[in-house]
């Protein structure tokens, strides 16, 4: 494989922020006089950004509670944000290993970050965490009039970079980060450690897959160079 570039995924991939989303979303739920979520239902709820997201959250409220959030969606969107852009770094953290390997991978390559989050909040975690020199580019789920899985952002990612899309790799956990990489005509690796079920995988090409972060950085070294 002739790897130019590499963009990664987010949630699932290189941090696990289902405890503050399930903060967010929980605080959401409560002034709607909702039960709490689990963290493993609030995963189940991720990938397609935060209007999905919220919308999500709230399916399983009463009809009548559900019909006046549907009317009122914008502002139940907007507080929805107000309370993760609270705490959107105080539990997210990055899964073990992930600092060695964007310290491996930035030796070689340019990196970028493509997300359905916000962008708001997905630069507050890249400053959180001091990765704001390792990526080339920062792309969120608002920061285009699209998002994933249309692949119009990952090729401008490869655009941006002067990287042809076929030797840009996408990083991701989901099925909507295979078929964004599948839109842009680029490679793509799924990580095993996120999120996303192994059912999500039917009936898509089969391709590479990574168990942990120090696996795939492993995989990477044994590229040529």
């Amino acid at each position: 494989m002739a790897v130019a570039a590499v963009v990664f995924d987010l949630d699932g991939t290189l941090v696990d922020s289902r405890p503050d989303i399930a903060t967010a979303v929980n605080r959401l739920r409560a002034g709607l006089a909702l039960p709490p979520l689990d963290l493993e239902a609030v995963g189940g709820l991720m990938g397609e950004g935060s209007r999905t997201l919220v919308r999500r959250a709230l399916a399983d409220a009463p009809a009548a509670v559900r019909a006046a959030a549907t009317a009122d969606f914008d502002r139940l969107h907007a507080r929805y944000l107000e309370h993760y852009a609270a705490v959107c770094t105080v539990a997210t953290r990055p899964y073990d290993g992930v600092e060695e390997l964007l310290a491996g991978c930035t030796r070689r390559w340019p990196l970028a970050l493509l997300t359905n989050k916000p962008i708001a909040m997905t630069r507050a975690l890249v400053d959180h965490f001091g990765w704001g020199t390792l990526f080339r580019a920062v792309v969120g789920g608002d920061s285009l009039p699209y998002r994933k899985p249309d692949g119009r952002g990952l090729l401008g990612i490869a655009a941006g970079l002067a990287v042809a899309p076929a030797a840009t790799l996408l990083v991701g956990d989901s099925r909507i980060d295979a078929e964004t990489a599948q839109a842009a005509g680029s490679a793509f690796i799924w990580v095993e450690w996120g999120y996303a079920a192994e059912g999500d995988r039917r009936g898509l090409a089969s391709g590479l897959t990574a168990r942990s972060p120090a696996a795939l950085l492993a995989w990477f070294d044994a590229l040529p160079q």
